[in-house]
């Protein structure tokens, strides 16, 4: 099996540090260095052997066999170039990847650089709602999907050995243009994320006049709402960078939401048995 000999991470929370923690469990790499503007972070991360070392930013780059980019992705986007530009400069350029959520402003923003090929684009699509280094864990990509965009970019050797990297976290690999990603990820990803955020809003004004709302919340309502624990760090800059995606889901989601609010207003039993078995055919694609 093709291995790494060392990675070096940048931003030690969720998806990095748990990246790094079965990257070492499987032996697919020899030595995790790991980098983090947040000292706090690194020192725990180093800690709790997520990382073998902490070392600078610069020693990472000179080090590494392959970067992993773990942060937001207004991050990213001012980071990449300046991480292909250092490592241009090597006998032999490393590899380079992110995990964001969103593609197509990251791609863009090295398309004409003169080390692209040495970029992959990819987004593992896991996660949970928690942060930093404490919250990453063995298991959180086993079985998930990882998406690798516009790889026709990539230089093989680069793409082959990201793809090794996903193989021996077991995630399933599919392949996608950047645009298509980033519209799917709207759907499935992003708007969940804005209606928990706006239902936790909805609630927390309720509660602020009557403080025993949360002893009745369900589970229903724990599990709708979860993704509203979600660091705004990393959201905010998702939602400004897929927002031409984003808005008409949102719009979609809108229109439906006021058929519920008509049929529940007119009191319109029929439509709202209608609306709910439509919703109902969801049990096909999710099992």
């Amino acid at each position: 099996m093709t291995t790494i000999g060392t990675i070096g991470v940048i931003g030690l929370g969720l998806i990095g540090g748990s990246m790094a923690i079965d990257l070492k469990r499987t032996q697919f790499v020899s030595t995790v260095l790991g980098y983090d503007k947040n000292p706090l972070n690194g020192a725990t991360a180093q800690k709790l052997g997520i990382v073998d070392r902490v070392v600078s930013y610069e020693q990472l780059l000179q080090e590494s066999d392959l970067i992993l980019l773990s942060v937001p992705a207004d991050a990213v986007i001012r980071l990449l170039p300046e991480i292909l530009d250092r490592c241009g400069q090597r006998e032999c350029p490393p590899i380079v990847m992110d995990v964001c959520s969103v593609k197509k402003k990251i791609i863009e923003c090295v398309a004409t650089h003169p080390q692209r090929a040495r970029f992959v684009a990819t987004h593992p699509m896991s996660g949970t709602e928690y942060s930093g280094p404490e919250a990453a864990l063995s298991g959180l990509f086993d079985g998930k999907a990882c998406i690798l965009c516009d790889v026709e970019h990539s230089d093989a050797d680069c793409v082959k050995k990201v793809e090794c990297l996903y193989q021996a976290l077991n995630m399933r690999l599919l392949r996608m243009g950047a645009e298509s990603h980033d519209l799917h990820t709207a759907y499935v990803s992003h708007l969940s994320h804005v209606i928990s955020f706006a239902l936790a809003l909805t609630v927390l004004d309720k509660e602020k006049d009557e403080k025993n709302i949360f002893d009745l919340a369900s589970g229903g309502f724990s599990s709708t709402v979860r993704l509203a624990k979600s660091n705004p760090q990393m959201w905010v800059p998702i939602f400004a960078q897929n927002r031409d995606c984003l808005l008409p889901v949102v719009d979609a989601y809108m229109e439906h939401l006021k058929n519920f609010r008509e049929a529940i207003s007119t009191a319109d039993t029929e439509h709202l048995n209608a609306l709910i078995d439509e919703a109902n055919k969801i049990r096909k694609t999710i099992k």
